[in-house]
């Protein structure tokens, strides 16, 4: 694990490697779970599916970030959730990204122009940043997947948000 600090979004990010090497199925309701009107979920338990991969595509260029802070809380990002970071895909704008600027990680949406390159942050308590000529600038991953606990007070059930 690795803990890099970043002034923009929180005090510290950690970076954990993705670690594919294990199997883990779970059952799978394929045919859905209904969020209406309840139907009964056993019917539909015969497959499994193993979150390795499932989310993550490119092993050895994928790491997974804890978010600390609450600069992306309205794109659904909240302190506490990990974030699946796949730094073989290509970022383009509007996308999440993972990105280093002058010395800081910071994960931001990506907006770019003709001419200019925006870091966005969700909370209207921040700034956005514009990558300036002369910046120390990295896009370290693309953000594919959220992770996150919606279970109050701690850990518990955890959903993936794409």
């Amino acid at each position: 694990m690795y803990e890099l600090s970043f002034r923009w979004a929180a005090p510290t990010l950690d970076i954990y490697a993705a670690d594919v090497s294990t199997d883990l199925a779970l059952p799978f309701a394929a045919g859905g779970i209904a969020a209406g009107f309840p139907s009964p979920a056993n019917d539909y338990l015969d497959l499994s599916i193993d979150l390795n991969r499932e989310l993550v595509d490119n092993p050895d260029a994928t790491f997974y970030a804890r978010v600390k802070g609450d600069s992306m809380q309205e794109a659904g990002i909240q302190s506490g959730d990990v974030l699946v970071v796949d730094r073989s895909l290509t970022a383009f704008s509007n996308d999440i990204v993972v990105a280093f600027l002058n010395g800081e990680f910071t994960v931001k949406r990506l907006q770019l122009g003709a001419d200019t390159c925006v870091l966005l942050p969700a909370n209207r308590q921040y700034p956005e940043l514009r990558v300036q000529e002369g910046d120390d600038f990295r896009i370290w991953g693309v953000v594919t997947y959220v992770i996150k606990n919606v279970r109050e007070g701690g850990r518990g059930k955890w959903v993936c948000m794409r």
